[in-house]
């Protein structure tokens, strides 16, 4: 076998070995030229949602403790509420469009 056949070929991304996916998602995932805003990650649904849920739980606990300790019940949804408009201002400012009113 000649030195000029021991290079490998060119693999696509299906083929990729789990250490070389983590790599290039180490990298933006900017694959082939594609522009790095095209490309999420594989996760970035499952951390949204997860984010939503945790702003209710977290604010909704937190105004049903202080709800219960002074007698007003209705803290509980208000604290829901204050949780998921958090969450939301959260998620719109780590995952916005960059530019976003031109």
């Amino acid at each position: 076998m000649s030195a000029t056949n021991t290079r490998r070929a060119r693999r696509g991304w299906t083929q990729l070995t789990w250490n070389e996916r983590a790599a290039t998602q180490h990298d933006g995932g900017n694959r082939e030229g594609a522009p790095e805003d095209a490309l999420l990650e594989s996760g970035t649904g499952w951390t949204i949602v997860s984010y939503l849920i945790a702003g209710l739980l977290a604010y909704g606990g937190i105004g049903w403790l202080i709800g219960r300790a002074v007698h007003l019940s209705i803290l509980f949804p208000i604290g829901m509420l204050v949780g998921i408009v958090i969450s939301l201002a959260w998620i719109i400012y780590r995952y916005g469009m960059k530019g976003g009113g031109q």
